[in-house]
């Protein structure tokens, strides 16, 4: 199943990119967690953390396509450093927050600027240009995982610190995570394989192949599919501990359902990697985006019990980040792979747009109505949008080859 990524050359950039991710997501999906504890020990109130990490949810998008942009100019191996730096300084300033600016400089700039340049466009992008063409998808797939596998791993993790070391401690403690990530960094940008130029975009320049994309509708649509996404994935890793508390149910509740969201798109990042080498991405992407209102709706209808969650958590994981593959496939499609880590840093920086909608308003629902029934409601409706956006995306039929 994945003969195409076994190979000695490959394997070891694959698995160091999707080793960082997991790094870089799974400390900032976690960060949830720490709303209540931080609210009780600073009294900042829920609003203004919710929008403090809103400020990190914008902020891991703006700084995508910047850090794609250096990558692409200069190469990976510092942008990648530097943000597991930032990261780590980020998380250890924020366990010493007293007032809103501390918190949004700590956990709204800088860890979540830190995260963002050691995420999907910089890793996927530095890969791709390394990786055989025929490499490619499986690849984004497996490191695409490997964040999933980071919040199956943190999230509890990060629960049981802040029941043994407070949530200074805890969060104090990724510092050490970071740094000792920083070797992982070497893998990935050494000397290896360098991919094919089959695929590569004439180059016109960085400014020309931005220039170029944003005029094209299929980018621009693709862009609206993943704006919904991520107020959808910002909205719920940022108040699902909310809401599992508003059900009467325990903590743990809500830091096991994040870690099953990460366990369920490991499988599901996976498989999409398989399926885009088969099908066209934006019919995958559609499905998924469509299959997240249904979801949504059978959780609204269902009694609120701890495996109410669990079942509902499992399925929105199987799609949870698995649209990173697509997306970034459809950019490359449509682009070429040369500037990759720029026009697809474009892409989540759209997605982060909506994150950060979607982090702060569920914030101000739950302090205006006490509930968050209105963005469930908006959550369902964008879903739908998305799954319609990316249907008229400019993407040819899948070639199959049927051996003689």
């Amino acid at each position: 199943m994945f003969a195409n990524i076994r190979r000695p050359e490959v394997l070891p950039i694959v698995l160091a990119a999707a080793g960082i991710l997991m790094v870089t997501m799974g400390i900032r999906q976690s960060m949830g967690l720490f709303i209540s504890p931080i609210n009780q020990s600073t009294g900042l109130g829920i609003a203004t953390i919710s929008f403090a990490l809103a400020i990190g949810q914008f902020a891991w998008g703006a700084i995508q396509p910047v850090a794609g942009a250096v990558a692409d100019r200069y190469g990976p191996k510092p942008v990648l450093q530097g943000g597991l730096v930032l990261l780590g300084l980020g998380c250890l300033l924020t366990a010493f927050v007293n007032s809103a600016w501390m918190l949004v400089l700590s956990a709204g700039l800088l860890a979540a600027i830190g995260s963002g340049a050691g995420s999907f466009s910089v890793l996927i992008g530095a890969a791709a240009q390394r990786l055989p063409a025929d490499a490619r998808g499986t690849a984004s797939g497996i490191i695409n995982a490997g964040g999933s596998f980071g919040q199956f791993v943190f999230a509890p993790l990060l629960q049981k610190l802040i029941q043994w070391l407070g949530w200074m401690g805890a969060i104090g403690s990724m510092l050490l995570v970071a740094l000792a990530t920083l070797p992982l960094v070497n893998k990935v940008t050494g000397q290896g394989v360098i991919a094919d130029s089959a695929n590569q975009a004439t180059d016109g320049g960085l400014k020309q192949a931005v220039s170029h994309s944003l005029k094209d509708p299929s980018y621009l649509l693709l862009h609206a599919g993943f704006f919904t996404c991520g107020f959808h994935i910002a909205f719920l890793v940022t108040h699902l501990p909310g809401e599992v508390a508003l059900c009467g149910l325990p903590a743990n509740v809500a830091s096991w359902s994040l870690a099953i969201i990460g366990l369920a798109n490991i499988a599901g990042s996976l498989l999409v990697g398989q399926l885009i080498s088969k099908h066209r991405s934006k019919m995958i992407l559609a499905v998924m985006y469509g299959s997240r209102s249904l979801l949504i709706i059978a959780y609204l209808l269902l009694p609120k019990t701890d495996w109410t969650f669990y079942a509902f958590a499992a399925g929105l994981g199987f799609t949870w980040l698995a649209t990173v593959p697509p997306t970034a496939s459809l950019v490359g499609k449509l682009f070429g792979t040369r500037y990759l880590g720029t026009l697809f840093g474009l892409t989540l920086l759209s997605h982060q747009v909506g994150g950060f909608l979607g982090a702060w308003l569920g914030g101000l629902a739950m302090v205006e109505f006490g509930n968050y029934q209105w963005m469930w409601m908006a959550d369902i409706a964008l879903a739908a949008m998305a799954a319609v956006a990316n249907l008229p995306i400019r993407e040819a039929q899948m070639r199959v080859s049927v051996a003689g």
